[in-house]
């Protein structure tokens, strides 16, 4: 007795006269494989068309121009008389001013926190040649007096922070700090390595590093 394939487990017998009809295979892989292909297929049609979409409004955002300094309407404002005259204009009292002044325009006390004498007056006397506007000088109040290790201690307020940057370029390593003074001088307090100013060339090169602009990062694609 044999059981032919597709006859699902039915037994005939073959004779010579006649052959059982054998079935077809069952196709219902083939429509599933079928289903599957055709949900592939519109997958990859639905990624390619949101991939294109974001493209090109990617594009569209980053051809934008970036609003422009007064593009919103708001007048831009005018710069001050004394700006235009000078090219920066004097600080209020108690205003805070970061841009560097002429030496000429720096009122500057001496103070020795050392027990070198004659230090405060030969600094003085230096910084006057380097066109500085000497304000008091001896020996330094008793807060500092001998609590100074560094060279020197540049004290100022808000409104002489960039006088405090242009004292600070005179001599190597000098320490600054700040304090609740309203007017613009500074106090240049010598302390125990101090031993002279630097040379005219090398304070012209510290005040240049010491003003250098950060580096301004690059913008993003799309973005201001």
């Amino acid at each position: 007795m044999l059981t032919p394939q597709g006859l699902k487990g039915k037994q005939y017998r073959i004779t010579g006269n006649s052959y059982p009809r054998l079935g077809r295979p069952p196709r219902r892989s083939r429509k599933v494989l079928a289903g599957i292909g055709v949900l592939l297929a519109l997958s990859l049609v639905a990624l390619g068309g949101v991939q294109l979409y974001d493209i090109f409004r990617g594009r569209h955002a980053s051809a934008q121009a970036c609003p422009a300094p007064g593009a919103s309407g708001k007048p831009l404002a005018a710069p001050a008389a004394s700006d235009a005259a000078s090219g920066a204009a004097s600080p209020a009292p108690g205003a805070t001013s970061t841009a560097v002044p002429q030496p000429q325009a720096v009122t500057v006390n001496v103070y020795n926190a050392t027990d070198k004498s004659g230090m405060a007056a030969r600094t003085a006397e230096e910084l006057k040649k380097r066109g500085f506007t000497i304000g008091q000088v001896g020996n330094a109040p008793a807060a500092l007096d001998k609590k100074v290790p560094g060279t020197v201690q540049v004290i100022s307020g808000p409104a002489g922070l960039g006088a405090a940057t242009l004292l600070g370029s005179q001599v190597a390593s000098a320490a600054r700090t700040a304090d609740a003074r309203t007017d613009a001088t500074v106090d240049f307090v010598l302390g125990d390595s101090f031993a002279a100013l630097l040379d005219p060339t090398q304070a012209a090169a510290a005040l240049a590093e010491a003003t250098k602009p950060s580096p301004t990062p690059s913008p993003q694609p799309g973005s201001c």
